[in-house]
């Protein structure tokens, strides 16, 4: 009888110790998962060399655009807005509708490499065909104003045209700011007008647009030409991210650039010059409100 006793609190004992073990271990495993880097941002998990398919929703395929809803954490939007605060903003001295511009290059900074390379697992596309992000902060617009997203259409008349544009969303925007495909097929108001613009399309902080300047056959897309819809109520913060068909050199181009400098930011900007891109494709080679110039110096503007 004494040894049945003694089995069944060694049963017990061993029993207890096991559940007591896997549940140690649970926590273990709980705390490692939080330590290597996954952010949880409103209730889903965003691991920074993952992507997450059912994120990804297809919003047209003429031009081929896409969205990926929650591709930021809050913490990632907010460090990108905290490295345009301390380096040096661009004013605009056509209107004040863009309030500041930079781009972030010869930065070592974990976060943005981290982001970079998401970007490029997203979109297929190798990360040394890209230009360094580029940081946007628009303030209140006039309703009337239909705006030119970058100067999108001189770039597909290049002979090295833009490949695809990556816009993140830094910030929510209270009204307006929704990117619109005036030419996308089938043809239809909600890419046209803003005040039939789909809730889908509103910047949402976080969220990531994708979109494609060349066919499948790398011819150029016109229809991939964009605008945006003026920001009515509040402001809004993107970073920007241009993807060329070949590898690009990042070297030219100078931490949160002010916008005084004048600098050529690709190594084709001469010949360009000298075959009169300057006077065709004004936006591109001099620039905009919305898009620093690609060729300032040699265009001899300033």
């Amino acid at each position: 009888m004494a040894s049945s006793l003694a089995k069944i609190v060694l049963l017990a004992f061993t029993c207890s110790f096991a559940s007591c073990f896997a549940e140690r271990s649970r926590k273990e495993l709980s705390e490692k998962d939080a330590s290597q880097g996954t952010v949880i941002r409103l209730g889903h998990l965003i691991d920074p060399n993952r992507i997450d398919p059912s994120r990804v929703v297809q919003l047209s395929w003429q031009p081929r655009v896409f969205l990926y809803k929650g591709f930021l954490s809050d913490e990632e939007c907010d460090h990108l807005i905290s490295l345009s605060m301390k380096g040096k903003s661009s004013e605009s001295s056509v209107t004040n509708r863009l309030l500041s511009s930079g781009i972030l290059s010869n930065i070592e900074d974990d976060i943005v490499t981290k982001i970079e390379e998401r970007i490029s697992i997203w979109t297929l596309l190798p990360k040394e065909n890209s230009k360094p992000l580029q940081l946007m902060h628009y303030g209140l617009e006039e309703a009337e104003q239909n705006l030119n997203y970058f100067g999108n259409k001189s770039k597909l008349e290049l002979s090295e045209p833009l490949m695809a544009t990556v816009v993140l969303y830094l910030s929510n925007v209270s009204r307006g700011g929704e990117i619109l495909f005036p030419y996308a097929k089938p043809k239809s108001r909600e890419w046209s007008d803003c005040t039939k613009s789909k809730e889908i399309l509103r910047p949402v902080k976080g969220n990531a647009i994708v979109f494609f300047s060349l066919q499948p056959n790398t011819s150029p897309d016109t229809s991939s030409s964009h605008a945006r819809c003026p920001i009515l109520e509040g402001e809004m913060w993107t970073a920007i991210r241009f993807i060329f068909p070949k590898s690009v050199h990042v070297d030219k181009f100078s931490s949160l650039s002010d916008g005084d400098e004048c600098t050529d930011e690709d190594d084709s900007c001469p010949k360009w010059a000298a075959i009169g891109e300057c006077q065709r494709n004004p936006v591109f080679m001099i620039g905009s409100p919305d898009y620093y110039g690609t060729c300032r110096n040699s265009c001899n503007v300033c």
